[in-house]
């Protein structure tokens, strides 16, 4: 990936506050991601949060299509930043695809997710799949 947005650094373990259990399903995510913001003070924007709930949305839209499974989901914030971390239990690591226009075979999940996020990184986990960490913007 060769996205400057891309940065080898995930977020800070400190700013990664709250995991929740694995979701089985993007509408899950987005429920956990707005119960998160819900409980911040001083709250983000409405946008921010909306980027939040489609971000979420769309790093375990991937993960259940492609790696079968979310293995593990968390959030967290600071001053400037909020955060999503997703596991799955797949080593393959995410790649850009000319998206189908027809709707079959998607393709518009990926650069979605690096058009919100202003860093994602992506890290082995444990051997036993990858981490994927978005920040974007408060």
């Amino acid at each position: 990936m060769s996205d400057p947005r891309t940065a080898p650094d995930p977020p800070s373990p400190e700013a990664i506050t709250e995991a929740v259990p694995p979701p089985a399903k993007a509408a899950d995510a987005r429920a956990a991601a707005a119960a998160f913001v819900e409980a911040l003070d001083p709250p983000p924007s409405p946008s921010a949060v909306q980027d939040l709930l489609l971000l979420a949305s769309e790093l375990v839209t991937n993960a259940v299509r492609h790696a079968g499974a979310v293995t593990a989901l968390a959030f967290g914030a600071d001053e400037k930043a909020l955060y999503v971390q997703v596991a799955d239990p797949s080593p393959d690591r995410p790649r850009q695809r000319v998206p189908d226009m027809t709707g079959a075979a998607g393709g518009f999940g990926w650069p979605l997710v690096l058009k919100l996020a202003r860093k994602v990184t992506v890290r082995n986990h444990m051997g036993q799949g990858k981490i994927i960490s978005a920040t974007m913007a408060r």
